[in-house]
């Protein structure tokens, strides 16, 4: 069974999806970051990484500080909206 983390492409469209819905809904790019963040400390922290684009998403996750995490997030987020 195959998960949206499997593929990079996928996760990418899933992120986007969910970031559209919560700029609908009425959620600040701040607070999209900030949920975004949460999102990445969990999956550094709890999932493997399937692929090269997730494993050296969390190299970076775990080189960086807080801000830094939170500067990562939100690029994560700034690109599965452009590219959905």
């Amino acid at each position: 069974m195959t998960t949206v983390l499997d593929n990079f492409g996928h996760w990418k469209e899933f992120l986007g999806e969910h970031v559209d819905k919560a700029q609908a809904m009425g959620f600040s790019d701040e607070q999209i970051g900030n949920v975004a963040a949460k999102m990445g400390e969990f999956l550094a922290n709890r999932v493997d990484p399937k692929n090269p684009e997730q494993r050296l998403l969390k190299e970076l996750w775990d080189s960086g500080d807080t801000e830094e995490r939170k500067t990562l997030a939100r690029l994560m987020v700034k690109m599965a909206d452009k590219a959905h």
